[in-house]
């Protein structure tokens, strides 16, 4: 699995990257999370407001911190 948390690099974003990484750490799941901070990337994902967070090429997420039980929610679907 491959998950991409998507935005500029503000803490709102950086949050949501330490929430994905607990929420994968609270349900013993492995996946390779890749930040990626180039607006150009991430407009070409269709996100137009971040943060967003990308699974295996899929957009789960825009525009919204999600909470770590969120992000398990997510992930527990995939």
């Amino acid at each position: 699995m491959k998950i991409e948390v998507l935005g500029p690099g503000c803490p709102r974003c950086q949050s949501l990257e330490a929430n994905v990484k607990e929420a994968l750490s609270q349900l013993g799941m492995e996946a390779e999370v890749e930040k990626v901070t180039e607006m150009g990337q991430i407009v070409a994902k269709g996100v137009m407001s971040t943060p967003g967070v990308v699974i295996d090429g899929k957009v789960v997420s825009a525009g919204k911190m999600l909470s770590v039980d969120e992000v398990k929610a997510i992930l527990e679907k995939q």
